[in-house]
């Protein structure tokens, strides 16, 4: 049974990059004929920054659907999160540090209440996670109709707009929360044992991991990635935004970034890094059709085509697999 603690957590799926060079290769091209710059550095740097949000919020999203989970209130703990930062902050860098924590502070009470709602008092994943998001909602907004607070202008300049060469310093935090996130699944006693309550929790449970705990800690971790992102929302848009999280989709966008990414969504198998493969693959087909000013209501078209079409393959391959 020992086999269970060991699973291929550094297996990567190839596919989702080989999709998302075909995806630039094929919008270079259309936007090109269109008299456009794909690649310039505007677009570039916007790609990046739509990437940032939605990619500190999928890598959350990762840890508890690999142990087979779901936390689908991850678009209100952002937005509640810009809020906390913003009129915590209230525009002094001197509450920069403070305001951080107490943030991430708030984001991880809610995961924990998440984690416990789900292992303690046994409430399916989907359930639980809603009736979260739908208790936050509720306090969004009664309590605001629009944009409160102000953050800190070290927070604006440093997360919100400074970049390195053409790449954002958020996009640097992004990849620098990846690396944290793959060498826990992959280097830790932790990430073997979410992997193996993922894949089978009986088997995990007689080999004498804690399941609960590690279902708990993982929807910890997923909210306060959420609440990064919220942070880093927070210096983007100078403000605490009551609605920024659901107007971006991130729940469902996250999922999806999950699920192109290779991850298994009955959990036990995939990795952060396909996961960035399919955010930068969603923002890359964002960034196509805005420069070729594709209506809204086509993009969103498109896009549930693409993650239709990857499931269905990713399901195809398991099944070659299985037999």
């Amino acid at each position: 049974m020992s086999g269970a603690l060991s699973p291929p957590a550094r297996w990567t799926p190839p596919g989702v990059f080989v999709a998302l060079a075909l995806t630039l290769a094929i919008g270079w091209l259309a936007v090109t004929l269109d008299g456009g710059r794909l690649f310039s550095q505007p677009t570039t740097v916007s790609l990046l920054h739509v990437a940032t949000g939605l990619g500190l919020v999928a890598v959350g999203q990762t840890l508890v659907v690999l142990g087979g989970s779901l936390d689908l209130s991850v678009a209100y703990v952002v937005s509640l999160s810009t809020l906390v930062a913003a009129e915590t902050m209230a525009g002094d860098d001197g509450a920069l540090l403070p305001a951080i924590a107490l943030t991430l502070a708030v984001s991880a009470a809610i995961g924990l209440v998440n984690g416990l709602l789900v292992t303690v008092a046994r409430i399916n994943p989907f359930i639980a996670t809603v009736g979260v998001g739908l208790l936050l909602k509720g306090y969004l907004d009664n309590g605001y109709d629009g944009p409160a607070g102000k953050t800190a202008p070290a927070l604006v300049k440093g997360l919100g707009y400074q970049r390195v060469g053409p790449v954002p310093v958020s996009f640097l935090l992004l990849l620098g929360v990846t690396a944290a996130a793959w060498f826990v699944l992959a280097r830790t006693r932790f990430g073997h044992h979410l992997i193996a309550v993922g894949g089978d929790p009986e088997v995990a449970r007689l080999s004498g991991v804690r399941g609960h705990r590690v279902l708990v800690t993982a929807h910890v971790l997923c909210a306060l990635c959420a609440g990064l992102a919220g942070i880093y929302l927070a210096g983007r848009l100078g403000a605490g935004a009551p609605r920024v999280g659901t107007e971006g989709l991130y729940d469902l966008e996250s999922i999806a970034a999950v699920v192109l990414g290779g991850t298994a969504l009955a959990g036990g198998r995939g990795g952060v890094i396909g996961t960035v493969g399919g955010v930068l693959l969603l923002a890359s087909i964002d960034a196509v059709f805005n420069q070729l000013e594709v209506d809204v209501f086509f993009k969103q078209v498109i896009r549930g085509v693409v993650i239709i079409a990857a499931v269905a393959v990713h399901a195809r391959r398991t099944l070659r697999k299985a037999t």
